[in-house]
């Protein structure tokens, strides 16, 4: 596998989001986030700790800037954390916020790295949280407010944005099962979240566009390959219900205008979709966009409950109204997430959002896997992770299948950077490609990290 077997054009980057690598939650006038409010609760963290250090990217932000540019990257994903630019969610632009991402955007430019924004990786400030969060719809109208704000300051150095970062996760990770920040076991309801989060990316949509009419703007979308176990009607119904909450119920909106009634069905939600997702506000989430991010990671084989008069549904499920549906094994490799390795799922769901929009531009805006790496920089300076190294050569092989199957795939990111605060995991799990000693911040190149930058220079 050659950088060469890609198209010239092919975008390759590295991603990282904001609260997981840039700590200094308390600087500069940054707001209280939902997941700053969410790691100070007890249990709520594998190992106990807070993204308050997290990689010091805020005040070591020219060094990451070097690192990302010596490695070789075309391209660096970066989110903004929108308590930094308003502390409780609404009102005037903090300088001081804005300046940090200029100089960042700016930094980036000078060394030939071309910035991408994520608008909303995650970090609501508590503020509007604490008026109902995504539950409520005017978060979606502050959200817009701040899309506006935001590329009014910095559409001059950005051009490439991204409104959303896996709704899925922000709603029925942070409301129905609760394992995400803002912690909240909603049920069905966490439902109404991700519709306010599909309307704020297209209000998002028009504000940046409004704003800076030259921008290109997606939006990315965590997708999951979903497989029946057999072929049996039980377990083909629980890959559908698993397709449909994963999958269908962001892509459908997005690309064709609809929710999938199927799963409002599952769901139990088809009357409050019927009364309050309007023809205008779905003619807003499915305004045209100029590419779709897609961020995989694994396969999902699933399985109908074991006994369905049995399935437990009293616990807080992320997937709410199809609690009892079982994920299983294929004997597949594991990351240290737990995460089957299947690169072939990646063409799988770019061949998914492909049928439903053939013209459209796809990039792969993160992928990337957790493996338990040394503690300790060597001797040598080196951190040998080959599981990691050939993870990425897979997927990169999935891309370039990708491309010869006529798929439109125009970018891959790789995550992550480095390795940062894994949110309920803490710092217990290390996606990086670039080593952290959290103890002092040293930044080391892995394995992984010295290859991806030798396929970056075409190189053996």
């Amino acid at each position: 596998m050659r950088r060469s077997d890609l198209p010239a054009d092919f975008v390759l980057g590295a991603a990282t989001a904001s609260y997981q690598i840039e700590g200094a939650t308390q600087a500069d006038g940054r707001g209280a986030s939902i997941w700053d409010t969410f790691a100070r609760v007890p249990g709520a963290i594998a190992d106990g700790s807070t993204g308050d250090p997290a990689d010091d990217h805020y005040r070591r932000m020219p060094e990451d800037v070097s690192l990302i540019a010596d490695l070789g990257f075309d391209a660096y994903r970066f989110s903004i954390a929108w308590p930094r630019i308003q502390a409780d969610g609404t009102g005037p632009v903090n300088p001081a916020g804005i300046d940090f991402y200029r100089r960042l955007a700016e930094g980036l430019l000078e060394r030939g790295v071309t910035p991408w924004a994520t608008l909303y990786h995650w970090d609501l400030p508590q503020a509007l949280e604490d008026r109902g969060g995504w539950l409520e719809r005017d978060t979606a109208a502050r959200f817009a407010e701040y899309a506006a704000l935001v590329t009014e300051q910095l559409g001059d150095v950005v051009t490439d944005w991204i409104t959303l970062n896996e709704p899925w996760c922000s709603s029925f990770l942070g409301y129905a099962s609760g394992v995400h920040a803002p912690g909240r076991h909603e049920g069905a309801r966490s439902a109404q979240a991700a519709h306010h989060l599909l309307l704020g990316h297209g209000l998002a949509l028009e504000a940046v566009r409004a704003t800076r009419p030259e921008a290109r703007v997606g939006t990315t979308l965590n997708l999951y390959s979903v497989r029946p176990a057999s072929e049996s009607a039980e377990d083909r119904d629980a890959a559908r219900r698993i397709d449909g909450l994963s999958n269908r119920f962001f892509l459908d909106p997005v690309l064709r205008g609809s929710y999938p009634a199927d799963v409002l069905e599952d769901l139990g939600q088809t009357s409050w979709f019927a009364e309050h997702a309007t023809a205008e506000d779905l003619q807003r989430i499915a305004a045209p966009i100029d590419f779709l991010g897609i961020n995989y990671y694994s396969r999902h084989t699933v399985a109908a409950p074991a006994d369905v008069d049995e399935a437990d549904t009293t616990e807080p499920s992320a997937y709410p109204g199809s609690e009892g549906v079982r994920f299983v094994r294929t004997g597949a490799a594991v990351t240290g997430m737990d995460w089957e390795v299947h690169p072939d799922g990646m063409v799988d769901v770019l061949r998914q959002a492909h049928d439903l929009a053939p013209e459209l531009p796809l990039y792969i805006t993160e992928n990337g896997s957790a493996y338990p790496d040394p503690d300790h920089v060597g001797p040598e300076g080196e951190v040998v992770d080959p599981d990691r190294t050939a993870y990425l050569r897979a997927h990169l092989g999935a891309c370039a299948a990708a491309v010869d199957a006529g798929l439109p795939l125009r970018g891959y990111f790789a995550w992550s950077l480095m390795d940062n605060w894994e949110w309920a995991w803490g710092y217990s799990r290390r996606f990086g490609i670039v080593h952290v000693d959290y103890e002092t911040q040293q930044r080391t190149v892995k394995q992984s990290g010295h290859w991806l930058a030798a396929f970056l220079r075409d190189a053996d």
